[in-house]
């Protein structure tokens, strides 16, 4: 679960959540990506929240053998963000500053559980396997009926995908600036562009060339 800036991906195109300044629409290049586990470089497990991720877990139809392979750790690098949960690891980490809020520190870690919840039932529902490194698990929305049914179970009904808590926010700097070649459209990062995941002006992209990537209207970084 994230707090403050996030990112919503639909096919072939890119877009910011509310809570980030309006930025402009792109069209990525069709190239495989992979999903890193940076959020696991977290404090060692803690063997008190995880012992009390187990017993949730343990209390839920079907997930015994997921409860004895979850773990939970606290992550102090975490700064907006209130938690998150890896389910390529069965595992799920939390901001520590959570504890200086009453109450948070238990809905939080039934919300990411909730996450491995579905994620567990939906390998079980296309036969996948369960070691907890398998990655052949169903495709599921990430706040869908799969998680809102684990939210019940967990005993945080109406639990919503976001919350507004009390935790600063990261002010980063958008120094890369990028221009489409045709419409002269800016787009702001913090991060260059990957070299073989150019972005192009989904504007342009559906005006010229129904949709589809093409890179006569790929972004092109401008000194500044």
């Amino acid at each position: 679960m994230r707090y403050g800036l996030q990112q919503l991906l639909f096919p072939g195109f890119l877009f910011k959540a509310a809570q980030s300044p309006p930025r402009p629409a792109t069209v990525a290049a069709p190239t495989l990506r992979r999903r890193g586990a940076h959020g696991l470089e977290a404090d060692p497990e803690d063997p008190e929240l995880t012992s009390r991720a187990q017993a949730l877990l343990l209390n839920l139809p079907g997930c015994e053998a997921l409860a004895k392979s979850v773990t939970a750790r606290w992550n102090p690098r975490l700064v907006s963000t209130a938690g998150q949960a890896f389910p390529a690891r069965w595992a799920v980490v939390l901001n520590p500053m959570l504890r200086a809020l009453p109450g948070e520190v238990e809905r939080t870690l039934r919300h990411e559980l909730a996450h491995l919840v579905a994620h567990w039932r939906a390998g079980i529902a296309t036969g996948g396997h369960h070691h907890h490194r398998s990655r052949r698990r169903g495709k599921i929305a990430a706040h869908g009926p799969e998680w809102r049914r684990a939210c019940v179970e967990l005993g945080i009904a109406g639990e919503e995908r976001c919350h507004q808590l009390p935790l600063p926010r990261r002010a980063v700097a958008r120094r890369h600036v990028y221009q489409c070649p045709r419409c002269g459209m800016i787009l702001r990062r913090v991060r260059p562009i990957p070299p073989r995941r150019p972005l192009a002006c989904r504007d342009c992209c559906r005006q010229h060339a129904g949709g589809r990537f093409d890179r006569r209207f790929v972004f092109v970084e401008m000194m500044v």
